[in-house]
């Protein structure tokens, strides 16, 4: 690259930085925090008091046959929130912000449940019906804030936002992380491995996303779960090999958490602060990227799916960030500057899985950062077909996702700074979009959850009619 031209590139890099300090360091926080717990309030709680019925209700075919399940619709979404956050990200907050900080990930991810369910409840309510092959129903917060809200420049400035996050700035950033990964092995080669590696990576994401969304759907509802089991099993096998630790790990938590001197000494780099960014960006509750995968869904009530994708928000952050972070604390490896991320993950399994352990990171890493890049290009074709009208020509399909497959292959190439700056301020654009638009609605959804409770004391399998909570306006769905 040119000098100019790397100059440029360093000047955008400061300012982005500089805006996605503030975004993410305080606005985000407080509006992410701020709305997770009005909705908890105005629930009463309902993560916790409805978590059992959102295990039921998981389990329940599709309402309509031949359509998605919403335990389908669940891993589309499991698939783009569970990625290399969950083992290099915690890895990093437990590091610089010690053990207090898994602490503040479990309560953002109660909070997170709130916003999750209200969010993708909307979904439901204002999803469309698909059209041509892909015929199950499509939606998202781009649907419901035109719809409920009647503004459509902001639901294309969302939608718009979200594609160029999602398959653009996050795409490659998956990409070039798996490719960044192999450079601890002997044999990686700077000059031919990451086109290997961005090869295979761009041909498994052809194969899955070229037959459509529903192949897409069954990619995910196979490799998720096998994925998400096999990480867990081996994280756990470790825990109980250093099982001695427990107990000091636990009070190390709890101690880290309310060392308040420590917290309001430097707030930007405490367990409190950490913990919540590591809860908030891994879980992705409020940000308007899962509703997407809610709306895909065949449910009976909308508030089936809400339950479904508060879900998701436990499996992301209470199991997986949760048991990534008990590996690390009871491996007793001390991380730090020098040792963080997916590295200090490695030397805490090190300790049970001796040489093992690298290859087996290395393979998580691939396939969490494979499926995260699946999730988020169901995402961004969702929000395509929304800027199209719904019906988007074969010939424009078949481009867009070649274009997807492409960059998936350039992200391997290249160090990425400014996409990923860009990526980032996209998606706080995103949140500062989503979570005012359910702030406002988010009393039609409450009425639906509380529509659906009734019910379910009554005795009935909940249904859903639009005018049972007041709304008027005209839905493909819940006549």
């Amino acid at each position: 690259m040119l000098p100019a031209s790397s100059s440029i590139a360093d000047s955008i890099n400061t300012v982005l930085d500089v805006l996605n300090t503030w975004l993410y360091s305080y606005i985000l926080i407080a509006l992410l925090i701020g709305g997770g717990l009005y909705f908890f309030i105005r629930t009463k709680g309902l993560p916790v008091r409805m978590f059992r019925e959102s295990i039921r209700v998981v389990t329940e075919p599709p309402e309509k046959k031949g359509e998605l399940s919403s335990f389908r619709a669940l891993m589309v979404s499991t698939a783009s929130r569970v990625g290399v956050g969950n083992i290099a990200g915690v890895g990093t907050a437990v590091a610089l912000g010690g053990a207090g900080s898994v602490f503040w990930m479990w309560v953002i991810a109660t909070l997170g449940a709130a916003s999750a369910f209200i969010e993708s409840t909307l979904a439901q309510i204002y999803k469309k019906r698909g059209h041509s092959a892909d015929d199950h129903s499509i939606g998202g917060p781009a649907y419901y804030i035109q719809i409920a809200l009647k503004q459509r420049w902001l639901a294309v400035i969302f939608a718009i936002a979200l594609i160029l996050t999602y398959m653009g700035g996050f795409n490659l950033l998956a990409s070039f992380n798996v490719a960044d990964a192999f450079t601890s092995y002997s044999w990686y080669h700077e000059g031919s491995t990451p086109y290997i590696i961005g090869a295979i990576l761009a041909i498994a994401m052809a194969l899955s996303i070229f037959g459509g969304t529903r192949r897409l759907t069954s990619v995910t509802g196979v490799l998720v779960p096998i994925m998400a089991l096999i990480y867990l099993t081996v994280a756990a096998i470790v825990i109980i090999f250093n099982y001695q630790n427990i107990p000091t790990m636990l009070a190390a938590i709890f101690q880290g958490a309310f060392d308040f001197e420590a917290i309001f000494g430097g707030f930007a780099g405490s367990a409190m602060m950490l913990g919540i960014k590591r809860g908030l960006y891994s879980n992705e509750a409020g940000v308007g990227s899962a509703p997407n995968a809610a709306a895909s869904a065949s449910v009976s009530h909308p508030v089936k799916q809400g339950l479904v994708q508060m879900l998701s928000v436990f499996i992301d952050t209470m199991i997986i960030c949760t048991l990534t972070a008990f590996l690390i604390l009871s491996s007793g490896v001390q991380g730090g500057d020098d040792l963080k991320g997916a590295p200090l993950v490695t030397a805490s399994m090190q300790t049970v899985l001796g040489g093992i352990a690298l290859p087996f990171t290395t393979t998580a890493l691939l396939l969490f950062a494979f499926t995260t890049i699946i999730g988020n290009f169901y995402y961004a074709e969702v929000n395509l077909r929304f800027l199209a009208g719904g019906r988007v020509p074969i010939w424009g399909l078949q481009i867009f996702r070649g274009i997807a497959v492409l960059l998936v292959f350039s992200g391997a190439l290249l160090d990425f700074s400014v996409a990923w700056n860009l990526g980032d301020l996209l998606m706080g654009l995103m949140a500062l979009i989503n979570l005012p638009v359910i702030i406002i609605l988010g009393n039609k959804a409450i009425k639906a959850a509380n529509d659906y409770q009734a019910q379910r004391k009554a005795g009935k399998n909940p249904e859903f009619k639009a005018t049972s909570i007041g709304i008027t306006e005209e839905l493909d769905y819940w006549k």
